[in-house]
């Protein structure tokens, strides 16, 4: 039997279930220095978010096989150094949704009858019925930013109300808002329709400030915004303006920029509900949080692929050297498809063409949804879950294969098609190193390197890379490098800038105005 060490608190049903299988020492308050001196005789280590597991305390545990995360968050995990040790690191994120769900239609529940306000009036000595008028949320429209699993529960619990649920997720696909009752919209549409407002994004530097001043903007003046979700979504400073001018109706907020929030003047404003990060805090939430992630730990424990593992798994030996320098590259391409599509995505297909096409590409394929869905999925999508989020999601992914290479002696395409278009991304690997080599109809050569590249398309002729390079010169942004993809001479084309400093809405703009050009995008690869 291997041993398992929790260190900090999980409910009595996870450490009954890691019991039955395993031999389970739970030494919670453990100090840094008593932990390495205690780690090296486990297999297994159990953690919440209070225990910091660094580099040193992963270098300490010499028989780890697996780390435990009672929760969805890994931040206090260096996920990097497990990985290089071998060392498998999961976590729990499915256990805590339907309290989640719940808490968040409790939120709109008090915010459509006053009921917190009422409550704080009649304790505070005043019976006032018509102050705290308030509304049936039957016939009012619920829009969802994020239709994944959490987004998913609030919608269907929604429809039961007999609510209008429109939905944003350009993911999701709308045969799958269908069945749930919810009609997708653009984000436009979402924010000009809603009565209620509730966010279920993930926290990326692409959701960040999703909701700022610009979209409060259009938004009715009686709306409420929810956000059960993280604290990042919201401009906060742009929220309080709109509640202070009356623009906005209110907000219920469990979670916030910051935490513990007592500082924050949100909390205290009167026309916003505040709960302090309450939303998973239910006892049956905790239960199936500390079981499933004790389902994980036998799992891994005992040899076996575990669903919700955050790192990635092994790749059998005799395929090892072929694929796994391909992994990366398909992650990116992933990344930037995501990036490239606009609209509903109806389609993902996937063609691999040279060596990599006579083996089994199942971890190529795990890992471009992973670049496909780890930017906007509410849950966390790696190479052994990634199947299973992107088939919950709705989202059909075709492959093809074929041994004969044509420009390459591999290459790996992924074709995005939404309903307003398609786009395609291609990339192989030159002398070992990851290139992207083709952007929709155009053969390039660049090298990902998590910096921001602007893409133009756009009519060659004499003077566009002038009149680009001179407006992005006047916003002091500096071009680090430039190609140009074409069919021919003097017809359309691709021109990829790689630059130093962010590309502002304003210089994008300025470049979108020139005369012959197409399009502007700004992407990171």
């Amino acid at each position: 039997m291997s041993r398992i060490l929790v260190v900090d608190p999980i409910a009595e049903d996870g450490i009954e279930a890691l019991k039955r299988q395993q031999t389970v020492d739970v030494r919670l308050g453990l100090s840094h220095e008593e932990l390495l001196d205690i780690l090296p005789t486990y297999e297994a280590l159990v953690v919440r978010s209070e225990t910091k597991v660094t580099a040193e305390v992963i270098a300490a545990g010499q028989k780890l096989q697996v780390i435990g995360r009672a929760g969805v968050g890994v931040d206090n995990i260096d996920v990097e150094a497990a990985t290089a040790r071998g060392i498998v690191v999961v976590n729990a994120p499915s256990g805590n949704t339907i309290a989640v769900a719940e808490h968040t239609l409790g939120l709109i529940i008090a915010a459509a009858r006053n009921i917190t306000q009422a409550s704080a009036a009649l304790k505070g000595g005043r019976w006032s019925r018509a102050e705290f008028m308030g509304v049936e949320i039957r016939g009012r429209t619920l829009g969802v930013m994020g239709l994944g699993r959490i987004g998913t529960e609030v919608a269907r619990r929604a429809v039961g109300f007999e609510m209008d649920v429109i939905a944003l997720d350009p993911y999701i696909p709308q045969e799958h808002a269908s069945r749930l009752g919810v009609q997708m919209v653009d984000k436009d549409t979402l924010l000009k329709r809603s009565d209620f407002l509730s966010l279920h994004a993930p926290a990326t530097q692409q959701t960040a400030h999703a909701i700022g001043a610009d979209e409060l903007a259009q938004m009715k003046p009686t709306a409420w915004i929810v956000n059960c979700a993280r604290g990042s979504l919201i401009d906060e400073a742009a929220l309080l303006e709109a509640l202070d001018k009356g623009t906005i109706g209110g907000a219920a907020l469990d979670v916030f920029s910051v935490e513990p929030a007592n500082e924050n003047p949100l909390v205290r404003h009167p026309r916003v509900i505040a709960t302090p990060h309450l939303a998973a805090s239910t006892q049956e939430a905790q239960t199936n949080v500390a079981v499933e992630l004790a389902e994980q730990l036998i799992a891994v424990l005992e040899g076996r692929s575990a669903p919700y593992a955050v790192n990635a798994p092994m790749i059998p030996p005799e395929v090892a050297g072929i694929l796994a320098p391909f992994i990366s590259l398909a992650q990116t391409l992933g990344n930037v498809s995501t990036q490239l599509a606009a609209g509903q995505t109806k389609n993902v297909e996937l063609t691999y063409t040279g060596e990599i096409a006579e083996h089994d590409t199942s971890v190529l394929r795990a890992a471009v949804i992973r670049g496909l869905l780890e930017s906007i999925s509410d849950e966390p999508v790696n190479l052994v879950n990634a199947a299973v989020v992107a088939r919950k999601r709705g989202l059909h992914i075709g492959e093809q294969k074929s041994s004969t290479a044509e420009n390459f002696t591999n290459l790996i395409t992924v074709k995005v098609e939404t309903d307003l278009g398609t786009s395609v991304v291609g990339g192989t690997l030159i002398n070992g190193e990851p290139h992207i080599v083709r952007i929709d109809d155009y053969w390039v050569n660049h090298v990902p390197t998590g910096g921001q590249v602007v893409l133009i398309r756009h009519v060659d002729r004499p003077g566009m890379i002038g009149k680009v390079g001179t407006i992005l010169g006047e916003a002091d942004i500096n071009i680090s490098s430039m190609q140009v993809g074409r069919a021919r001479a003097r017809g359309p084309a691709l021109m990829l800038l790689s630059v130093d400093d962010p590309v502002s809405s304003e210089a994008a703009q300025r470049i979108q105005d020139v005369t012959d050009l197409t399009y502007v995008k700004v992407v990171r690869i």
